[in-house]
């Protein structure tokens, strides 16, 4: 641990009044010690990793992370604050403040000294001790695990670390029985450690025992502080809890016979659990991670008391949130936000199902021209040596990749509110909607009507006997006759009816509306660069690529050329005045010409998270410019994806790119006037200072 942080590396007397401020500060101590190459490209993977979830804890302290490039050796640099910073925890600023930095190919060693630490944090101990040290060298002494927190010669992040890799040897005893397992591997003297854990609640009974698993996006510090939480959490209630960290070195597995006799499982994770089947049939409480570790004692309690109802369901499942953990988040989100959620899980499963259809129906128009959608069944009748049996062979593949569409949008919507169970009676009223002429729209219903469908049986109470079976038999069949009933016979109807209307709406799109439509749809492409808002503007063209017309052509054309405005708008922006920009957005801008020509709008977050207030309004300013005029002009697209490589499947391809390159102009000069009025900030310059020196240093 002493290679990880050095007295160089501490300071205790941060001044900076902002998160921001504060990683550029650490930062630049890294920089300074050669253990960083490039700042603001550092700074960028930092403020990546902040925007998916906020790094602050309870008990005044924060961890900015994130696994970089441009990191040479795994690093912490500390900083304590007198007035504090504010890093999203829900008790106020944080006065302890650690920036953890890996390499993108940090090993398994490397990565565990780094979550020893996240376990240190959870020691009121520790941080005291930090709070009360002198100088940088005692703050890294400690820190390092050269001093015990409580001055006594001692090696306690070595302890530490030992006490949470050591591999106990079948047949014996771990070192300390009264201490909850942390390994994958079973404790062997089962006898002796249920005895002193149980003890405080029922000396006579066997105690409650709990699998959980941790993990997040990084698998560096989350992960291990919420395993610690809960750990202690579960002893100070008198329950065996063995946690499965889920990390960025790896994970081991529990052992089968500790999760066969497990009474409950905790989830704790905002990123996907591995191999999430193994604990079904259980009690569960389903989280995020920083859940684990604000509130374990709450979880724990939660658990227990689904257990005694006899809530033993798939994973996730009783908890009412979707359980794909890619929708992981707090119990407390509103019913919106978990909609949205459920909606996008359909439309991301969706979406290679639309790739591939349309592209391929639209080469087959393409190459056979417009009646290739009258050919016989290529079954039937196939020429090896005509264009146009291949060209049929590849409309017809994608007709069917296409008839999909529908019932995978319901079955994923399904999925991501109930887990597997969901998935037969999503598709089952997806393909109902297809039948009835409901389309998209009845997709949508369809899996929603599904997902809640599975989720009100599993809530019944049921013996025990039966639970075996219902995942298998009793809910797929349960929930495929309600749906199947309220699909054909009560909302169907209205739905198609909806679907036709707006059918007949976008056939006759034109003139104004046309433009306004355009305008919303490039402002929405623009405003989060792939996030929420993005994709429901991206579903609602793909969806009327479900049921294609002159209009649904034009709004699919309209989506994909606004989508590619901001990333192209940043490279040129970086090559007319790349003095405004610093050395890692130049060499980003370069990137950006190629994911900005593959409809990739993801290739401006870079830009969009240094300089949020000056780029994303630029960016959704050209938006709306390419989104009007491709409307205006009538260009129409039938793949949903693919950029500047599908222009010979575009209508009116040569204004399609006027419309493009319009937006990418005005888009580019709003970035480099807003730029180029403002003053640059202190920290910017000592930024640029530092970043020459770490040159002259290199090139030394």
């Amino acid at each position: 641990m002493s290679t990880v942080i050095t007295a160089d590396l501490v300071d205790l007397d941060l001044s900076a009044d902002t998160k921001e401020a504060a990683a550029r500060s650490l930062a630049e101590r890294m920089v300074a010690t050669g253990r960083v190459t490039d700042l603001d490209g550092f700074l960028a993977d930092v403020a990546a990793r902040e925007a998916q979830m906020p790094t602050g804890l309870d008990g005044g302290i924060g961890i900015p992370h994130c696994r970089s490039t441009h990191v040479t050796e795994p690093t912490l640099a500390f900083g304590r604050s007198a007035a504090g910073v504010d890093f999203g925890a829900p008790d106020g600023p944080a006065d302890l403040i650690f920036l953890i930095a890996a390499p993108a190919g940090a090993d398994d060693a490397h990565l565990t000294i780094l979550s020893s630490l996240a376990r240190q944090l959870m020691d009121d101990r520790f941080t005291g001790a930090l709070r009360a040290a002198t100088s940088p060298g005692a703050a890294a002494g400690l820190i390092a695990g050269e001093q015990a927190p409580g001055g006594e010669s001692a090696d306690f992040a070595e302890s530490a670390e030992s006490a949470e890799s050591a591999e106990p040897v079948s047949g014996e005893a771990p070192a300390e029985p009264a201490e909850p397992c942390e390994r994958a591997e079973p404790c062997e003297s089962s006898e002796s450690s249920e005895s002193s854990v149980g003890a405080a609640d029922a000396p006579d009974h066997e105690p409650f025992r709990i699998v959980a698993v941790t993990s997040c996006p990084t698998g560096i510090a989350h992960t291990y502080m919420a395993a610690e939480a809960l750990e202690k959490a579960g002893e100070a209630a008198g329950v065996q809890l063995v946690v499965e960290t889920q990390g960025s070195a790896g994970f081991e597995r529990l052992d089968p016979a500790v999760v066969a006799a497990a009474d409950g499982v905790i989830f704790a994770h905002d990123v996907p659990v591995r191999e999430k089947e193994r604990f079904a049939g259980r009690a569960t409480v389903d989280v995020g991670v920083k859940a684990g570790i604000n509130r374990p004692a709450e979880l724990i309690a939660e658990v227990r008391d689904k257990a005694a109802r006899g809530e033993a369901t798939t994973p996730g499942a009783a908890s009412g949130r979707p359980t794909p953990v890619e929708n992981a988040g707090e119990p407390d989100e509103g019913y919106a936000t978990r909609l949205r959620k459920w909606l996008m899980s359909g439309v991301s499963y969706m979406v290679p199902f639309v790739a591939a259809g349309g592209l391929l129906i639209a080469l087959g128009f393409a190459i056979g021209g417009w009646d290739i959608d009258k050919a016989p069944s290529v079954a039937e009748h196939f020429d090896w040596g005509q264009v146009d049996s291949w060209a049929a062979l590849m409309f017809q593949i994608g007709g069917l990749a296409f008839g999909f569409l529908v019932p995978v949008l319901a079955g994923y919507i399904s999925y991501g509110m109930a887990d597997r169970p969901g998935l037969v009676p999503g598709f089952v009223g997806g393909a109902i909607a297809l039948t009835i002429n409901a389309g998209f729209l009845g997709g949508l219903v369809a899996g929603l009507v599904a997902g809640g469908t599975v989720l009100a049986i599993q809530r019944v109470r049921i013996p025990a006997v039966l639970r075996g079976i219902m995942p298998v038999v009793v809910i797929p069949l349960l929930s495929s006759i309600v749906v199947g009933f309220l699909m054909f016979l009560v909302i169907g109807k209205p739905i198609a009816s909806l679907q036709k209307a707006l059918t007949d709406w976008l056939s006759g799109l034109s003139g104004a509306n046309a433009v306004i439509l355009g305008v919303i749809l490039g402002l929405m492409m623009c405003f989060d660069l792939g996030g929420p808002v993005n994709k429901v503007a991206y579903a609602f063209a793909v969806g009327g690529l479900a049921d294609p017309n002159e209009g649904s052509l034009k709004v699919m054309a309209a989506v994909m050329a606004a989508g590619m405005v901001p990333p192209l708008a940043m490279a040129l922006a970086t090559t007319v005045r790349g003095r405004l920009f610093t050395r890692t957005e130049r060499e980003n801008g370069k990137a950006a010409w190629v994911l900005g020509a593959s409809f990739i709008s993801e290739g401006a977050i870079p830009f969009a998270a240094a300089d949020p207030l000056r780029v994303i309004p630029a960016a959704m300013a050209g938006g709306a410019v390419t989104g009007a005029l491709s409307m205006a002009f009538e260009c129409t697209l039938r793949a949903p994806h693919g950029g500047v490589f599908v222009i010979p499947l575009i209508g009116n391809p040569l204004l399609y790119l006027l419309a493009i390159a319009a937006g990418t102009v005005v888009s580019a000069g709003l970035v480099v006037l807003l730029k180029g009025a403002r003053k640059p900030a202190p920290e910017e310059v000592r930024g640029e200072e530092a970043e020459a020196g770490t040159t002259v240093v290199v090139a030394a």
